[in-house]
């Protein structure tokens, strides 16, 4: 009896670290300034986790004690496992759509993210050089760098990765601006609309990060478009934030339609 109360007690310790480790993982962006609702709801589910774990054989007596206590604990972690069978699925498609490399003649779309004055963040830069790489690889291509200017940043996104492309090396003559857009859904149509304008292949290849290349592609669909992936990399402390808000933004596109 002793020994199975040990081994108890051992697996809610590693649990309890285990958890916090992931509060940890998704508190680490707020300190270079990222909030949302990805990093928010991991933090809240391993602060709950971990204090599960911790305080478990306190809870034991209680749970006993109240039937309603029991019920509404039981329902929790159905909800959590539905939850996370709903994530699994949604994750699987993330994985599936970042790998698309694109086939024949096709239109370049690149999608905006934060810029820091006029220097791109991080994840833009990956994105931009990730767009590079791939117009030196098809010399033929056409790029849409789509993304409007926040009201703390001094130049447009767009703006900003056409600056880049073109030290890059990449022609003026192969990059269009679309800067008007604010969110994904109006990057795809916006370039939709410079893409008609302009006489371009309607098969277009998206350029954005990975984890948000699911929604994109959802987008492109929705707007009759064939589209492939070009997939930049997340720096790893970022990437769980992101990856858990596309949860939520995968669904929601979803319900939406």
């Amino acid at each position: 009896m002793t020994d199975i109360m040990t081994k108890g007690t051992l697996l809610r310790v590693c649990l309890a670290v285990f958890f916090t480790a992931g509060f940890l993982v998704f508190l680490a962006p707020i300190f270079t300034g990222i909030l949302n609702i990805g990093n928010a709801a991991g933090m809240c589910v391993c602060a709950a986790l971990t204090l599960l774990s911790v305080f478990w054989g306190r809870l034991m007596p209680l749970l006993e004690r109240y039937g309603a206590l029991r019920i509404a604990l039981i329902a929790a972690a159905i909800a959590a496992l539905l939850l996370m069978v709903l994530g699994t699925v949604i994750s699987v498609k993330m994985v599936s759509a970042a790998n698309r490399p694109p086939k024949g003649k096709t239109t370049v779309i690149v999608l905006g993210c934060k810029v820091k004055g006029e220097t791109p963040s991080v994840m833009l830069n990956k994105r931009i050089m990730a767009a590079c790489d791939y117009l030196k690889s098809d010399p033929e291509a056409v790029c849409i760098v789509s993304g409007g200017q926040g009201s703390d940043e001094l130049i447009s996104e767009a703006e900003c990765m056409k600056r880049v492309l073109t030290e890059n090396g990449i022609p003026e003559n192969r990059i269009i601006m679309e800067d008007k857009s604010e969110s994904t859904d109006e990057n795809i149509r916006f370039s939709l609309e410079k893409i008609r304008e302009n006489g371009l292949p309607e098969n277009v290849t998206v350029v954005t990060s990975e984890f948000h290349q699911l929604r994109a592609k959802m987008l492109a669909e929705k707007y009759g478009l064939e589209s492939s992936s070009i997939s930049a990399k997340t720096v790893w402390y970022l990437l769980p934030t992101y990856w858990l808000r596309e949860w939520f933004g995968v669904t929601y596109q979803f319900l939406l339609g």
